[in-house]
């Protein structure tokens, strides 16, 4: 006599949940966004001119400029900026180059005005370059989540993530190197040394946190 088989429970195939939409940020939260992100970047940049410092990207080529001219870094960092709007324009659209627009004029003003606001004693560089970094890197990273940037090479980095999947983090890492290799010609070797750490604190922060698929920017 066969012995009877055993039931077998019935499995029904589980239908993964359709992805929740993604909330557009409102324009509140944008002009929220810029502010914040553009007050962190003033701050750092105001922690690494204390040290005699650079930095990378657009803000590092008017930090050299202003240590070669004495001319005030806001108006430099706006006017480096000029030529890249049309890359902007073309490539990433037409409110990401309004937002960058705003986060460069607004960083431009925040950076001049702030030595009458602001007084810093003796720095240590170390300290300068780590903390001055990490600002730099984290109020970027929040302009890159409502798609703003600081133009110039921030929207070079930008374009090359959205278009072939470089991070951008690393994209800025190698050309702020470079940037603070060229400046050897007009600030002490060591204050560069000290920079490049400044450079990589920044662009860490940057590629730890800002990798395709992680965040969706709306």
């Amino acid at each position: 006599m066969t012995a009877p088989r055993p039931a077998t429970a019935s499995v029904t195939p589980t239908i993964p949940a359709p992805p929740t939409p993604a909330v557009p940020h409102t324009l509140v939260e944008d002009a929220a966004a810029l502010f914040t992100g553009c007050t962190l970047i003033s701050v750092g940049i105001a922690l690494c001119s204390g040290a005699k410092l650079l930095t990378g990207g657009m803000v590092g080529l008017a930090f050299v400029l202003h240590y070669a001219t004495d001319l005030p870094i806001g108006q430099l960092f706006f006017a480096l900026n000029l030529p890249f709007y049309w890359l902007a324009w073309k490539k990433m659209g037409r409110a990401f180059t309004v937002k960058t627009f705003a986060a460069v004029l607004l960083l431009s003003l925040m950076t001049d005005l702030q030595p009458h606001v602001m007084q810093l004693g003796p720095l240590h560089p170390l300290y300068a370059a780590i903390a001055g970094g990490l600002l730099l890197g984290v109020g970027m990273l929040v302009l890159f989540r409502h798609r703003g940037s600081l133009g110039g090479i921030g929207i070079a980095a930008l374009y090359l993530q959205d278009r072939y999947g470089w991070r951008a983090g690393k994209v800025q890492m190698a050309l702020d190197c470079l940037i603070l290799l060229a400046a050897c010609a007009t600030v002490e070797p060591s204050r560069v040394g000290w920079s490049i750490v400044a450079a990589i604190t920044l662009n860490l922060a940057l590629t730890m946190n800002h990798r395709p698929g992680r965040y969706q920017v709306v």
